[in-house]
């Protein structure tokens, strides 16, 4: 073993005892409001249809990108509130902040509207994070007001189009007329990396479309928009909370709309969860929250990428 050698398992080492120490004090953090830690089945016989993930398949199963579909089986069931601290899994996803396999937090909790669910992370951040952390909260048409020029409820394709062009952003050649994906794409450029510069960041209030398992409300002007929360830190999306969509006749048509587009892309419809929909209408009303673990243990370490602070990442 080189000194090189022997310096990088010392870091490595260093990193995963951070690392469980920063799990302990969320698992400590959970335990003190009264949340349940559950443990639901990886491997699964339905999926949740979503536009950007795709799910792994094995042995005509699916590994789960998120262990919603159980754990909210367990809200219809009467548990109060839950978390679950374990793998998800998604197909293809390589790079500094992801791996096909990474660590997710996710909790619910029955009786919490958007403000108690935005209320809940921002405690967590706290905790995890010192408690005289600054923590803003910003409305995602205020976000891109201010960092790409545009009304992300009101802006045409051809609006989209021309500020990706002054804000000099690389459009891909096969970059389809939708506006959800043009204006994903200004997110991820022009808005993204300067979020939560100055501490954690709460972003709000998307546009429906993007947000198919969040209830709905009007917004002061007057647009409709979705009740779901993200957690950035340093430029890093860290959290994606709802408040939960309860109507089982609206999440189908959700799903079917989700199936339409991946088609639409070129991409094979996945099965509806049946057993997932019809728990989900005994759904009472709750909000939840998924925390990718890894990236919060990167940050707070001062890790360069998430495979320095998991025991050993996939290679692509």
């Amino acid at each position: 073993m080189t000194d090189d050698d022997s310096s990088r398992f010392a870091l490595h080492r260093e990193r995963l005892q951070q690392r469980a120490a920063l799990l302990a004090r969320l698992r400590a953090f959970f335990a003190a409001r009264g949340f349940v830690e559950v443990a639901t089945p990886l491997l699964c016989d339905e999926v949740i249809p979503e536009l950007h993930i795709e799910p792994i398949a094995v042995e005509g199963r699916w590994l789960q990108a998120s262990p919603e579909l159980s754990m909210k089986r367990l809200l219809a069931e009467g548990m109060p509130a839950i978390v679950q601290i374990g793998p998800a899994f998604r197909r293809g996803e390589y790079g500094r902040l992801h791996n096909p396999e990474f660590t997710m937090v996710e909790w619910y909790r029955v009786g919490d509207d958007f403000v108690a669910g935005v209320s809940l992370l921002a405690e967590l951040c706290r905790e995890l994070l010192g408690g005289d952390v600054p923590i803003t909260q910003t409305a995602y048409a205020d976000a891109l007001a201010t960092h790409a020029g545009i009304d992300p409820h009101q802006a045409s394709l051809a609006e989209l189009a021309r500020a990706s062009e002054r804000l000099a952003v690389v459009v891909p050649a096969d970059m389809p007329e939708d506006r959800d994906e043009w204006l994903n794409l200004l997110l991820a450029a022009a808005v993204e990396p300067r979020l939560g510069a100055a501490g954690p960041e709460i972003l709000c209030d998307y546009p429906p479309s993007q947000a198919a398992l969040a209830a709905t409300r009007i917004d002061p002007q007057g647009n409709v928009v979705a009740e779901r929360f993200e957690l950035y830190w340093r430029g890093v999306e860290l959290a994606n909370g709802y408040h939960e969509l309860t109507d089982g006749t609206e999440l189908r048509r959700r799903f079917e709309e989700v199936n339409a587009r991946r088609v639409a892309d070129g991409r094979a419809a996945l099965p509806l969860p049946e057993k997932f929909l019809a728990a989900h209408a005994r759904l009472p009303p709750c909000s939840g929250c998924a925390l990718g673990f890894d990236r919060l243990a990167m940050l707070a370490s001062g890790a360069g990428s998430i495979a320095e602070v998991m025991t050993f990442a996939w290679e692509e």
